[in-house]
């Protein structure tokens, strides 16, 4: 039977190199490809590594043309690019908003850039690399408290809305792709709190046995993945296979 190959983009996160990992661990695919703003420390063997600059849109578009030049259908595409803290370029502190006053175009920027913008951008250039005779997963990774329906606390403006834009975009892109990519399958999905730099100013109020680690993680993520279908796409999915109100 043919294999395909598999992307992860972002994948010098711990999600990504642990997705990495269990990718190349599993012997499904003829070729496991990571994309990252960074090197990895410690690179894999049989791993084609590449390092861009996820905000450079002519980076990104000349990198997928690279890949689809192999004529190689890709059969799985997962993005990890995502911020819920940390800097901005201008050294900007960013934490999610606590109250409406807290807003401000520094963080609204940051994080529509980061869990919108770059993703969208991704989407539209790696649909060449999944479409063909084979099933083909494309997964962004997003979180419950995008969701407009389950939102009952308020709060984290900045993250919620560009984690719902992202939502949206994936919603749209399924209906685009039901016409012209048949195969494709978008998948948005919540992980869970993972125990990861994103989670870490967080975890204190998170009980045990909900701060997951990366390994289950992404274990989680490739079973459900497996059990979802085109036809039935786009996906709003936790780590438990149960999906989310959009």
């Amino acid at each position: 039977m043919t294999k395909a190959n598999a992307l992860v983009i972002g994948a010098s996160g711990d999600i990504g190199q642990e997705l990495v990992r269990q990718l190349v661990g599993s012997g499904q695919y003829q070729q496991v490809h990571a994309v990252s703003r960074t090197a990895p420390k410690k690179p894999l063997t049989g791993v084609v590594y590449a390092q861009l600059q996820s905000d450079d849109e002519q980076a990104i578009a000349l990198y997928c043309q690279r890949l689809k030049s192999s004529q190689e259908q890709f059969a799985l595409v997962v993005c990890c690019i995502g911020s819920l803290h940390g800097q901005t370029k201008n050294q900007q502190s960013i934490m999610p908003e606590k109250r409406i006053e807290d807003l401000n175009l520094g963080n609204l920027s940051h994080y529509f850039t980061t869990n919108t913008i770059i993703p969208a951008l991704w989407l539209k250039n790696v649909e060449p690399l999944l479409k063909g005779e084979m099933p083909a997963k494309l997964v962004f990774f997003s979180a419950r408290v995008a969701s407009i329906t389950d939102n009952q606390l308020g709060g984290w403006y900045g993250y919620r809305a560009s984690k719902a834009g992202l939502n949206m975009l994936i919603k749209c892109a399924q209906i685009e792709f039901h016409r012209r990519a048949k195969n494709v399958c978008l998948i948005s999905y919540h992980p869970g709190t993972v125990d990861t730099s994103l989670s870490k100013p967080f975890q204190s109020n998170v009980p045990k046995d909900k701060l997951f680690t990366v390994d289950f993680t992404v274990s989680q993520l490739l079973y459900h993945m497996a059990m979802t279908q085109a036809q039935q796409g786009p996906y709003y999915m936790d780590w438990q296979g149960q999906s989310i109100a959009w």
